[in-house]
Parts: structure tokens; sequence; C-alpha cells
């Protein structure tokens, strides 16, 4: 099968021709029409991802949408021709998304919401397991709350809105001025990240008491300022790039928690992979009630110009989810 190999940290994807994986105990072979790229994708090609770790020469790409071609033993739940939709590969020892074929663990991976193209289903699963896992796993996010976004226009961040919105909270979310519509359209209210203090947002959303969820997926600064922003005792912070050093000292002053979220941890250990496929259907019922949809960006790559799309996603081009289709 063809697929793009990264040989070296640092180098291009180059187009190879590669063996074709045979599914085993537990796994589904796919036939991959579209992969996701993300940011954490082009890091991993420059080696600057030890927390994503792959042994070379690796074949990238952690999102992919396609069809059942093919099941391994002891696999139930799925059969030839089911198209499925899954976070499935890209990191440790596993294959990731930019080939023809993959053979994924079949706890990863769920039936593809019936509304959406393969392309718009292969923008979803790291985002919207991510956001999940924050807002509902850790935050237990639910109607009457006031939940900020910091990023809402970003990949995780445009699906925690939609998610923090489709279970009944009322949703704010910070971006930039050029991408305010965006973030209104997902069903938030936009917050000037440039020139909003986190003084005067919080006076002027919640009467200074403070956000019931701060999900902070942009890290650094930002999840300092989410110390500041979350409400006194009852408040919950939950972060997706809490990898800094940072003080505490706001948080522990409101008596408010934190919680941090690394997605990629099932894929790297084993444990914990039902989950994700619990979540990907969780989410398909979203989609499939018009509650969630994702952002795509317009422009189109095939499988030999996967480092265009790279090329688009580092140097900020992209509006919205970059995607390669796989099967032209």
């Amino acid at each position: 099968m063809r697929a793009m190999v990264l040989e070296e940290f640092g180098d291009p994807l180059r187009l190879r021709e590669i063996p074709r994986p045979v599914p085993g105990p537990g796994q589904v072979l796919v036939r991959v029409h579209a992969s996701g790229v993300n940011p954490l994708d082009t890091k991993i090609r420059a080696g600057r991802a030890a927390h994503a770790r792959v042994r070379l020469p690796a074949v990238l790409g952690v999102d992919l949408a396609g069809q059942v071609v093919e099941t391994g033993p002891g696999v139930n739940g799925f059969a030839a021709g089911d198209e499925v939709y899954g976070l499935t590969g890209g990191v440790g020892d596993l294959q990731g998304s930019l080939a023809e074929f993959a053979a994924v663990d079949a706890r990863l991976i769920a039936r593809k919401p019936t509304g959406l193209s393969m392309r718009e289903a292969a923008a979803l699963p790291l985002a919207v397991i991510t956001a999940w896992e924050g807002l509902v796993d850790r935050a237990a996010v639910r109607a009457g709350q006031k939940v900020l976004v910091h990023g809402g226009a970003g990949g995780v961040g445009a699906v925690a809105v939609q998610i923090a919105a489709a279970r009944g909270a009322e949703v704010f979310a910070t971006t930039s001025a050029a991408k305010a519509s965006i973030v209104r359209r997902l069903g938030a209210t936009p917050i000037d990240r440039d020139t909003t203090s986190v003084e005067q947002y919080v006076a002027e959303h919640t009467g200074g008491a403070g956000f019931d969820i701060v999900y902070d997926t942009v890290g650094g600064p930002v999840l300092d300022a989410s110390f500041q922003a979350v409400r006194t005792y009852t408040g919950h912070v939950v972060s997706s790039l809490g990898w800094g050093t940072h003080a505490l000292a706001p948080l522990s002053f409101r008596g408010a928690t934190y919680s941090g979220v690394f997605t990629l941890l099932p894929m790297l250990t084993g444990q914990g992979r039902e989950h994700h496929g619990e979540i990907l259907r969780a989410a398909a019922a979203l989609v499939d009630a018009g509650e969630l949809r994702p952002l795509l960006d317009e422009n189109r790559y095939d499988l030999a110009a996967a480092m265009d799309a790279h090329r688009a996603v580092e140097n900020g081009t992209a509006i919205g989810k970059v995607v390669v289709d796989v099967v032209a």
C-alpha cells in the first residue's frame, strides 16, 4: 500500500510503498478515506513531541475516517463495509492514518456519524475526545453553568464550545477579533483575547464571581489566566496543555480545582481504550442531532500532498481543521 513515511525527525514525509497490515486479535482493517492533521502531527514530525513518542520509520496521522474491510479474531460489533472514525494511531508503535490501510484496535473506533462526510468525520476524533474528557469526564459540565473556553476557534476549542452548549451551559470563548464571528456561530459569546483583561471579562460576564468551568486549550500564560478566572470554591479549571511550570496560588486562594487532560494515554498505554470508543459514539449522536459540526479548512490535499497539509497547519494559514483525502 501507499503511505507517507517519516524516516528521520525533521525530514519531510515521503511517499513510500509499505506492506499492507493484517488485522490481529481485537483489530479491524480500515481502508482509510481521510486523515485529519493536527498541530500534534507536525510536532511529532519535527521531533518536538516527547509525550507522543514514535519509533522510526513511522506513518503519522492520529485521526482517521474510513471503511472496515476485514475484522480480526475476537472482534464484535464491526463488520466489513462499516464506515468508522477514530483516534487510532500515529503515536507509540501504532501505525497512523496517512496510509491507504490501517489495522486499528476496535476499541478506539466508532461508526461514523451518518450526517458527516469522511472528510468531516476525520476532523473530529482528537478534538472531540480531548474536549469531552475535559468538560464531561473531569468537570461534569451541566445546564446552568457558565463555561469559558480559551481558544474557542481552535480545533479542540471549537468542539468544546459546542459540547458545553449542547449540555445546556452558557458558553464564552476567548479568540481573536477576526474569528469572533466563528465563535458566535458555534454558540459562544466571544471575548477578544487581545484587548480584554481577565478582570474585565470576569466582571462583565460573571459579575466578578468567576466561571464555573474554564477550559484552557492554549497553555502557558493562558492557563495562569484560567486560575484567575474561575469561580471560588466550586470552580474547575481543565487544561489540555498544562505542561509548564505554573503558580497555583491563584487557584488555591479560590479553593477551586484543576484537572489535566492527556488524550493520547490510552493509545500509549493500552488502558482505557474502550472509553474512547464510548466518547466517539456519544459525539456521533450529537452530530446526528445537529448539535456538533467540525470546522473544516476548505483546501484539499491528497496523500502525496500531505506535507503541504502539514505546512498549512504549521504556518497558521488554515481556517478550520486540515484534512488529507487518502482516497481520491
